[in-house]
């Protein structure tokens, strides 16, 4: 470990945050063990006082002669002074008991403290109460607080120790987890400077254990999935482009060049004319659809989602293409949910999805043939399935077709420019509905499923 790694982990938020709880919780010790010693140390003092008062009070009202006799016995039975009595006459001289001197200061009826030199053994500490006699004299009760004091002390002594070790602990602790942070940081640098440097395909790690920055790092993940399909996407829009719309551009050109070499009659000149006029329009038309496809990715439409009925979309646009698919001598069968089939989201774009996979699924089909729309929910989803007849699509292109301008190779020769199942992936990205694309044996089947409202 470098001193450089040990100076930076101070600076982890890790450290910062636990560094805070052991200062709180330290604060909460130590105030904790604070009000158990006063409150300890209060009661032991209190049940002294208690015992103390009850014994004046006791010996007070006892005759002269009774309560001389009693603290002469007294004196006999503690040798040892745990419980040490003085009587005084009224000018200060002792007549019995253990305590041959009156305390330098005390009040009466008052519980003070006093240490008792003992010829016999060393000082200790004396809590006791006075009494002004009828006669004049004075009585003294006093109790050895040595023990309580010697608790008091271990009690200190055990908030001392158990604090310092709990700072030591919370210190460590503090460390190891800055040093933890500091690692699982240098990690997902790491990581990110080899994405931030060309390589898309990389992912910053998770340990799977769903904690902030295992949530952070897939939300990440999910943002460089994006951008790889994005980058990806361009490569190919910029490949498709140069394949597909070099052949139109191309026509266009070569028509214009001849009108411009060769004297035309009105006629041939105007039928050139409409030709380059049509396939500028069918330029135009490609570049409307790449358009409107990056606006749809770009969420512009999200803040206008509202409920909508996926059953009824799914059945405009099979009674749109109805006619179409009669004309083409294709069967048109739409079944739709039994349940309700609400979704949040956009009817224009789900309408305009739905119509894409309709037209791919008519045009591809032969004839005589069926496709089939159905509307299924199930577990929470609403699900749009449509099913055709035709060639189908290779399981190795099934990704490759989402992208803008994509043909394959047994649909160069139809009518189209690659762009409807782009747009269908991009509203299916856009409302968070999944699309997927199979094999219906013979035939393709497209599905489209998305979250029912409230799910």
């Amino acid at each position: 470990m470098s001193y450089v790694r040990l100076s930076e982990i101070p600076r982890t938020t890790s450290f910062r945050t636990a560094l805070l709880f052991l200062a709180l919780f330290g604060c909460s010790f130590f105030a904790l063990f604070g009000y158990i010693y006063w409150q300890t140390t209060g009661y032991l003092l209190a049940e002294v006082d208690t015992a103390l008062y009850h014994e004046v009070e006791r010996q007070s009202a006892q005759a002269p002669a009774l309560r001389h006799q009693e603290m002469l016995e007294h004196a006999a039975q503690d040798p040892e002074g745990r419980h040490p009595q003085g009587l005084f006459d009224a000018s200060g001289n002792p007549l019995a008991g253990a305590i041959r001197q009156l305390p330098a200061s005390g009040a009466d009826d008052k519980p003070a403290e006093f240490i008792w030199d003992k010829s016999h053994g060393h000082d200790r500490p004396i809590r006791y109460l006075l009494r002004r006699l009828d006669d004049g004299g004075t009585l003294l009760l006093g109790q050895d607080i040595h023990d309580i004091r010697e608790f008091d002390e271990l009690l200190v002594n055990a908030l001392i120790s158990g604090g310092s070790l709990l700072l030591l602990v919370g210190l460590l602790g503090a460390i190891a987890l800055g040093l933890s942070a500091r690692r699982r940081l240098e990690v997902l640098s790491r990581s990110i400077r080899k994405i931030v440097e060309g390589d898309l395909s990389g992912r910053l790690p998770t340990r799977g254990n769903n904690d902030d920055i295992d949530r952070i790092a897939e939300v990440v993940n999910g943002m460089l999935d994006a951008l790889e399909r994005l980058m990806s996407e361009v490569k190919g829009v910029c490949d498709d482009i140069a394949h597909d719309l070099r052949t139109p551009l191309t026509r266009l050109i070569a028509g214009l060049e001849r009108a411009q070499r060769r004297s035309l009659s009105p006629q041939a000149c105007g039928a050139t004319i409409d030709t380059a006029l049509g396939e500028a329009k069918g330029l135009m038309q490609t570049f409307s659809a790449l358009l409107r496809i990056s606006e749809i990715e770009g969420s512009a439409r999200r803040s206008h989602f509202t409920p909508v009925d996926f059953n009824q979309i799914a059945a405009d646009a099979v009674e749109l293409f109805e006619p179409l698919a009669q004309e083409r001598g294709i069967g048109l069968a739409f079944h739709p949910s039994a349940d309700a089939c609400r979704l949040l989201g956009d009817a224009q774009l789900l309408f305009d999805a739905t119509c894409n996979l309709l037209d791919n699924a008519i045009k591809f089909s032969p004839e005589q043939s069926t496709v089939t729309v159905s509307i299924s929910t199930r577990e929470q989803h609403c699900t749009l399935s449509i099913r055709d007849q035709g060639p189908g699509i290779p399981e190795a292109e099934r990704e490759a077709v989402l992208r803008r301008l994509y043909r394959g190779e047994s649909s160069r020769h139809t009518p189209g420019n690659g762009l409807g199942l782009s747009m269908v992936s991009a509203v299916a990205r856009l409302h968070e509905m999944r699309l997927q694309i199979s094999d219906a044996h013979p035939g393709c089947q497209v599905q489209l499923s998305g979250a029912l409202q409230g799910a």
